[in-house]
């Protein structure tokens, strides 16, 4: 298991890409970036099967042809 970004680690990260932040940033920086993380980590556990990649569908072509 992965441990949590610390308000010291999110703000030395963003140091290091060229984003200082101000000392007040540092915990809303580190909650948001922990709370991504444990989306991206849900995601990943989801089987989606033979749905096919979002690259493959093609907005326009579908069945337009039902009633209200």
């Amino acid at each position: 298991m992965i441990s949590e970004l610390t308000p010291h680690e999110a703000a030395r990260g963003a140091l290091r890409a060229g984003l200082p932040l101000g000392g007040d940033r540092h915990e809303g920086v580190a909650t948001t970036a922990n709370h991504i993380h444990s989306v991206i980590i849900t995601l990943r556990e989801l089987d989606f099967g033979d749905i096919p990649p979002a690259a493959s569908y093609r907005a326009g072509r579908e069945n337009v042809d039902a009633t209200l």
